[in-house]
């Protein structure tokens, strides 16, 4: 029994440095080409109708999910990238209103009135469908959009440690939109409801942005040169344009 032991202990031992002898084999990291940005920003509405236009500031905020390809001019500090992704954006109200949809009577110079009704979405108390108050009420819309800047690098041999700047336009497409809203029921239960159609905003919209930051961790903003919502459709038919700022970084 003993020499048994033994010998299975010396097999063991054997194995062991046979196993310490063989060399690890590691796994390189793929190299993926371009880049992938994730944009974490905060949303305000330009020439807002301050009547009726009362968003939380934390509440109305955006992300942005971009992939980016890099095109260098030669051996220089500029580049050029085209990208693909899509900006996730959030607008939350205050004072327990949401957007719904009302009808507007038409005046003409001639002081005469039309019947015909008009597409409109203002703010209002959410008693007017629920019978309650909203304890949270947002806007949502979701967009496809193809970024195209220009950036310099200081050292684009090492974008790491390199200091960037980038200018740039997007144009997008609206595919998704809706409301949705948090309140209390009769019997006290919290309800919530998602209410999916266009809410009169822009099909297509298009705007300019920069960055500025040290590698992988980035400053920017977005100006959107359209309207937020179609022309007269939004909150008294003001034509609003959105200002989105915040913090980029770098995925890869």
């Amino acid at each position: 029994m003993k020499k048994i032991l033994s010998s299975v202990a010396f097999i063991f031992v054997v194995i062991c440095g046979m196993a310490q002898d063989e060399p690890i084999k590691r796994t390189a990291k793929p190299s993926i080409p371009g880049t992938f940005m994730i944009d974490l920003g905060i949303n305000q509405l330009i020439n807002k109708p301050d009547s009726t236009w009362n968003q939380g500031t934390w509440g109305s905020r955006t992300v942005n999910l971009y992939y980016q390809y890099s095109f260098r001019f030669g051996r220089s500090k500029f580049s050029f990238n085209p990208g693909i992704g899509v900006s996730l954006e959030r607008w939350k109200f205050k004072d327990n209103a949401t957007l719904i949809d009302t009808v507007e009577l038409v005046s003409y110079p001639n002081g005469a009135v039309s019947a015909d009704q008009v597409e409109q979405y203002n703010l209002l108390s959410p008693t007017r469908i629920y019978s309650t108050f909203a304890r949270k009420s947002q806007l949502i819309a979701n967009y496809v959009e193809i970024p195209l800047e220009f950036r310099f690098d200081t050292k684009p041999e090492d974008i790491s440690r390199s200091i960037n700047i980038a200018v740039g336009g997007r144009v997008g497409l609206l595919f998704d939109s809706k409301t949705k809203v948090k309140y209390k029921d009769a019997d006290g239960d919290i309800v919530k409801v998602k209410n999916k159609q266009s809410y009169g905003l822009e099909q297509f919209r298009y705007g300019v942005y920069t960055r500025f930051g040290i590698g992988g961790f980035n400053w920017f903003a977005f100006y959107n040169l359209s309207n937020v919502f179609q022309k007269g459709k939004g909150p008294l038919g003001a034509d609003s344009n959105s200002l989105t700022f915040g913090i980029s970084v770098n995925g890869f």
